[in-house]
C-alpha cells in the first residue's frame, strides 16, 4: 500500500505497528533528524520500520517508510518504553498517537517532560487519558505526561475529539484495533491539518 503523505505519517506508522498482518508503506516522508523523534520512539518500542528509497528533495532528506506488524499469535508487536528528556521536543505533537501505540505495548510506558501538551488545542494529556480509558485502556495522568499500562483490549464506544485534530486522528487509529464500533464526536476536526485523513483511512481499511 503506498500513500503520498508526509506531515501525518505518524498516524499510519502506528496503525501499521499495532494492527496484525499490516504491511504499509508511507511515501515521501521528511526524515530530517530534527523531525524523526516519532521514529526513534517507535523503534524503542520494537516497531518494524525501514527506510527505503532515501533521497534528497529540495535540500531535505526524504524516504519511504515501510512499517510491518512485528508481533505473532503469542507475542505482542510492541513493548513499553520511557519517553522523556531531549526526545520530547522532536515528537511533542505525536504524543497523542504514541499513547495509542503504548496501549498495545507490553508493560508500562512512561511519557514525561511534556507539560506543553496541556496548552495545545486541548489539554491533550487529560483528553487522551480520558478517551482511551473510556475505550478500556489503562492510562494515568502525570503533571507532565502519562503512564500507560499496555496490553488491555480496547472496546469501541463513543469518544470525543474536543475539536482537536490530533486527538481526532489518534482516536480513529485506536478504533481500528478496538472490538466493536467507535463513534468519534467532532471527528471533522481531523480536517484542520489533514483534509484527506478520512479518505486515506477508508482506503487503508479496504486493503
Amino acid at each position: 500500500m503506498f500513500l503520498e503523505i508526509s506531515v501525518a505519517a505518524a498516524f499510519w506508522l502506528v496503525a501499521g505497528a499495532i494492527i496484525p498482518d499490516s504491511d504499509l508503506t508511507v511515501e515521501n516522508v521528511g526524515v530530517n533528524p530534527t523531525r524523526t523523534g516519532i521514529l526513534e520512539a517507535l523503534e524503542m518500542m520494537g516497531a518494524d520500520i525501514t527506510q527505503e528509497n532515501a533521497r534528497i528533495v529540495a535540500g531535505e532528506p526524504v524516504a519511504d517508510l515501510r512499517v510491518r506488524y512485528a508481533g505473532s499469535a503469542d507475542r505482542p508487536a510492541l513493548k513499553a518504553c520511557h519517553i522523556a528528556g531531549d526526545l520530547i521536543p522532536r515528537l511533542i505533537d505525536e504524543i497523542p498517537i504514541l499513547a495509542v501505540a503504548a496501549t498495545f505495548a507490553t508493560g508500562k510506558t512512561v511519557i514525561k517532560d511534556a507539560a506543553e501538551l496541556r496548552v495545545k488545542e486541548s489539554d491533550r494529556i487529560t483528553v487522551m487519558a480520558n478517551q482511551l480509558n473510556q475505550m478500556g485502556a489503562q492510562v494515568n495522568e502525570l503533571p507532565d505526561g502519562m503512564e500507560i499500562i499496555g496490553g488491555t483490549s480496547l472496546t469501541g464506544t463513543e469518544v470525543d475529539s474536543y475539536t482537536d485534530h490530533r486527538i481526532a486522528m489518534s482516536l480513529a487509529i485506536a478504533a481500528l484495533n478496538a472490538a466493536g464500533t467507535t463513534t468519534i464526536r467532532r471527528a471533522e476536526a481531523a480536517a484542520i491539518s489533514y483534509p484527506d485523513f478520512v479518505r486515506t483511512l477508508e482506503q487503508i481499511c479496504r486493503t
